[in-house]
């Protein structure tokens, strides 16, 4: 028992070298998250355009900051006071959604699983403090707007502007920018050409949101 204690350890090692090796890599290179990997590994394919931040609509980057950190520009990699507050909430069944800034986020992309735990929490907040220490926010938003999920075997902002308006990113207009964004926490069940009566109302209290106090200094 000690002896398989040991290896799994010297594993996690491994891997933590690893996703830190990796952090370094994805401040140059396109990011690829595990889900991107896990479709092409099964042979499912993806529709993945990395964009850089200039390339992005400032409607979107605006509307996605209000939607899912609101104080995106000022923490470093975590909201502790969000994340306590929804961990009281959050029962035996894990944190919610609502506890993750954008990096948290990034960092459960690029390097771990999509099931909800404490488990994954715990290697979630080191990676996401880390990764906000190595990158400027800019490069942050960058990585999360390349890599976020937009539907089955959509990834990042330029691909669902794409796929749902026909147009690059770097054209949402407003109301566009607010449908994606209200999609994020369930992506493959809102589709923003065909939105429902909720996800509709959702999408236009975030433009109306979106447009008045959020702070974007640090993507500058």
């Amino acid at each position: 028992m000690k002896k398989i204690l040991r290896l799994l350890g010297r594993a996690a090692g491994y891997y933590v070298l690893f996703m830190m090796a990796m952090g370094l890599v994805y401040w140059i290179v396109p990011p690829v998250s595990t889900l991107m990997l896990g479709r092409l590994a099964t042979f499912q394919g993806i529709t993945y355009h990395p964009a850089s931040l200039k390339k992005v609509s400032v409607n979107l980057t605006r509307t996605i900051i209000r939607a899912e950190d609101s104080r995106f520009c000022e923490h470093h990699g975590v909201d502790w006071n969000s994340l306590f507050d929804t961990i009281e909430e959050g029962g035996m069944e894990g944190p919610r959604r609502g506890a993750s800034t954008i990096s948290m986020q990034v960092a459960k992309n690029l390097f771990l699983w999509p099931q909800q735990s404490y488990v994954r929490k715990a290697v979630e907040i080191p990676l996401a403090m880390y990764l906000d220490l190595i990158w400027s926010k800019k490069r942050m938003m960058e990585v999360y707007l390349s890599v976020a999920e937009w539907g089955e075997g959509v990834y990042g902002a330029e691909a669902a502007s794409r796929l749902y308006f026909h147009k690059p990113a770097a054209s949402l207009t407003r109301g566009e920018a607010a449908l994606l964004a209200a999609a994020l926490p369930d992506p493959k069940d809102r589709n923003p050409n065909h939105p429902s009566e909720y996800y509709s109302g959702y999408a236009e209290s975030l433009e109306r949101w979106a447009n008045s106090d959020v702070d974007i200094s640090c993507l500058r």
